[in-house]
């Protein structure tokens, strides 16, 4: 019986998974969609895996962290450094006059992400160090400073970053395949950790700190660890998005864009991986559908004053608010979507015999 659930479990990933590709295929060869509907989509691809990975330092280990966009910086400062061809670097004036030898190194795309994504492991190890023995607020405020120092250098190292003006002609990946491979392997990455002893161990320190001490758990090293991984998926989504946009700049980086990754994990469900995918995408492509209140509209030769730029914002967070009043967790909370839940959704439950008071059954 145990045997026949899980081959049927097996048959509906792997259908699922089939469809799944189809979908990208069909996408990424113009059969469906055209250029903006593709980079809407890795864009929520992206913020997925930044999303994923604060989720691991917040939701799971119990982490009140906001440095993400400081290591998505360092992400994709590395890509953006490392992979602009050599024949362009003159005409945008970094690093040649003030380090020639730096200059003269080029990586190709998936050495160069990978490297970002270590910078910012290193980076978060050094930071967790000091940052880490502090709790709640006080982590938070801390990290978030550090994010706001990172952006900072970025904008200041002019001689390898081009400070303010940022790093032009990154070179762009002409398919979905990178964005939502790197995607997948990422949620993988993180579902194995999740379910490993480490990732017990992160849920314990949730959970209660004094406990988990007392079973054995080393705090501080798992704090340490699940930050720098966090850091790590944080940098790698952020050479992605500097590989989607072409072009990076300090102003990217700002301590707002960490809000929005804090947005979605709130949305999709603190301690929930598949909460947070979901979420993603319904965030990133719902404010690009609602960019239509943006625009001005006429009814009857009138114009609709209400209608002007900055109004999705506005519909966009009474939706939110509408949302968290009906899903206080989040869309799943603690809970990840299984074939199990879908059915449920669908199952038509039996009607039930209601008794009066008094009566007789």
């Amino acid at each position: 019986m145990i045997e026949n659930k899980k081959t049927n479990n097996l048959m509906k990933n792997l259908m699922l998974a089939v469809i799944f590709a189809a979908f990208i295929v069909l996408l990424d060869t113009d059969v469906i969609g055209d250029d903006y509907v593709r980079r809407v989509l890795n864009l929520a691809a992206i913020y997925a895996i930044v999303s994923v990975s604060m989720n691991l330092v917040n939701g799971f280990t119990g982490l009140f962290s906001l440095g993400q966009a400081g290591f998505m910086a360092i992400g994709a400062y590395s890509v953006a450094i490392f992979t602009v061809p050599l024949e362009a670097r003159k005409a945008i004036f970094y690093v040649v006059p003030q380090n020639p030898v730096l200059a003269a190194i080029h990586l190709p795309f998936p050495v160069a992400l990978i490297l970002g994504g270590l910078m910012a492991a290193l980076v978060a190890v050094l930071i967790g160090l000091p940052v880490l023995r502090l709790k709640s607020d006080y982590l938070a405020i801390a990290t978030l400073g550090f994010s706001e120092i990172i952006r900072i250098i970025f904008t200041n190292l002019k001689s390898i970053t081009n400070g303010a003006l940022g790093i032009k002609s990154i070179p762009k990946m002409p398919t979905m395949w990178v964005f939502f491979g790197v995607m997948i392997l990422s949620v993988i990455f993180i579902v194995l950790l999740i379910n490993s002893s480490y990732g017990r161990a992160f849920k314990a320190i949730r959970e209660d700190e004094i406990a988990a001490e007392a079973m054995g758990i080393n705090l501080f090293k798992h704090k340490v660890m699940s930050f720098a991984i966090g850091a790590f998926f944080a940098g790698i989504g952020g050479g992605l998005l500097a590989s989607l946009l072409g072009t990076v700049d300090p102003k990217q980086f700002y301590f707002t864009m960490t809000y929005n990754f804090l947005l979605i994990i709130v949305l999709g469900g603190m301690g929930s991986i598949s909460g947070t995918v979901i979420a993603s995408f319904v965030v990133t492509v719902g404010l690009e559908l609602l960019r239509f209140f943006d625009e001005p509209l006429q009814l009857f030769g009138y114009n609709v004053a209400i209608f002007r730029a900055g109004f999705r914002m506005v519909i966009f967070s009474g939706l939110l608010m509408i949302l968290v009043l009906f899903f206080r967790n989040g869309l799943l909370g603690q809970k990840e979507l299984s074939w199990k839940m879908v059915g449920n959704l669908f199952k038509k439950k039996p009607p039930t015999n209601k008794t009066k008071e008094g009566g007789a059954s």
